[in-house]
């Protein structure tokens, strides 16, 4: 059995016991979050599709760990304007496990 579903802009499959890193969220480590819109659910041969997100369904999930990314750099140049830039960033992410999908 998996899903798919919608969070912070993007779409990620998940089954029961899956790790994944989503975009950070603000909940305690060890704490159990819901995470809804949830696109797709497949159990055995029996597919639900959602128009757009499944109603009643839902992933239940366990914060796990808050981390950051790999820095990414930004660089600006202009030619001929001695013009230069330098910016790196690392994006916040949070680490949770899927521990049961429900779907109504």
């Amino acid at each position: 059995m998996y899903a798919i579903f919608a969070h912070s802009g993007s779409q990620h499959r998940a089954s029961v016991g899956d790790r994944l890193s989503l975009d950070k969220i603000d909940a305690p480590v060890g704490t159990s979050i819901t995470l809804g819109n949830v696109v797709l659910c497949q159990n055995g041969e029996a597919v639900s599709v959602g128009a757009p997100f499944l109603n009643g369904a839902c992933l239940t999930a366990e914060v796990v760990s808050h981390a950051k990314g790999d820095k990414i750099i930004v660089f600006k140049k202009k030619r001929r304007h001695n013009y230069r830039r330098k910016h790196g960033h690392r994006q916040w992410h949070t680490v949770v496990k899927i521990t049961d999908i429900a779907v109504a």
